[in-house]
């Protein structure tokens, strides 16, 4: 098993002015403690619980761009993208910019986007549900058509390119893989089925069931579900000194009985950078024997 950090939260105690200093001190701690992929939001307002509305967020591939270079060898992404965000073309190119610049190391983290509020006061495009989900689906075809050697036009219900060009392409092979957010049965999880290499849900009781529901997508589109990552994202407390790291381990083994081979999760202070020294120490190489 493998752990992943999201950062979440960009109020740290000096202000934007230490802002990018404070995420390059992250970002290398994180990564010397073990850690396998480092994400952050899709959001341009701050969500609840994290923290309230007007605090300090910063946009999702600027930020990427940044910790690609102030890192080395950890996966990058947004988790996750709201597809409705960007067009389509531009986003694919956003995620081939950052897999060539961080040496192939990029995801593409999407899902259907959820947060009208925000939509709305940014002036973003913000359709029904379902439209949401058929602008989803057109996006996972026009980033696989431009990952490709097919530079052809795509004509879709809602997105319509003269010519999928792309270059440079990613570096990844044979593309950045693609990690599909959510949980939903009838959409979610058949676009996992069918498009992506790895589906992302949320810890609870229901995980072992939606990855049945899983299952049920690939065997019936015919393809492998062994060879679709698990993630679960799932807040973790190691503790002020490491003293609930026995129970973090449990919640971890339960996950792996069930075939999750990815928990990403975000620490609490990580400005301190505590916890992850605590989870570097502690934790993660006893899971990476799972």
């Amino acid at each position: 098993m493998e752990l992943g950090l999201h950062i979440a939260d960009f109020t740290f105690p000096g202000g934007p002015p230490a802002l990018a200093g404070d995420l390059s001190r992250i970002a290398a701690a994180a990564e010397d403690a073990g850690f396998a992929k480092l994400s952050v939001m899709d959001h341009l307002w701050q969500i609840e619980p994290v923290g309230p509305v007007d605090t300090d967020m910063l946009e999702a591939y600027t930020a990427l761009g940044y910790l690609a270079a102030v890192t080395e060898k950890v996966d990058l992404l947004a988790w996750v993208t709201a597809a409705v965000y960007r067009a389509p073309g531009l986003l694919a190119k956003a995620v081939t910019t950052l897999d060539v610049l961080s040496g192939g190391r990029a995801y593409l983290g999407i899902g259907a986007a959820w947060n009208e509020d925000e939509s709305v006061g940014m002036g973003l495009d913000f359709p029904p549900t379902a439209e949401r989900f058929e602008r989803l689906e057109e996006t996972l075809q026009i980033c696989l058509q431009m990952w490709s050697e097919d530079e052809g036009p795509y004509e879709g219900k809602h997105y319509q390119l003269g010519r999928t060009m792309n270059v440079p392409q990613p570096l990844r092979t044979p593309h950045p893989p693609i990690l599909i957010g959510g949980g939903g049965e009838k959409k979610t999880l058949r676009l996992v089925a069918q498009y992506a290499q790895a589906c992302n849900l949320f810890g609870g009781p229901d995980v072992a069931h939606k990855l049945e529901v899983l299952k049920g997508h690939c065997d019936t589109l015919g393809t492998d579900y062994d060879a679709i990552e698990k993630t679960v994202m799932m807040r973790i407390d190691p503790g002020v000194d490491g003293e609930n790291v026995d129970t973090v381990l449990g919640q971890l083994e339960e996950m792996s009985k069930l075939g999750v081979s990815h928990v990403h999760t975000g620490l609490a202070n990580l400005a301190s950078i505590t916890p992850l020294d605590i989870v570097g120490e502690k934790v993660i190489p006893v899971i990476a024997d799972w």
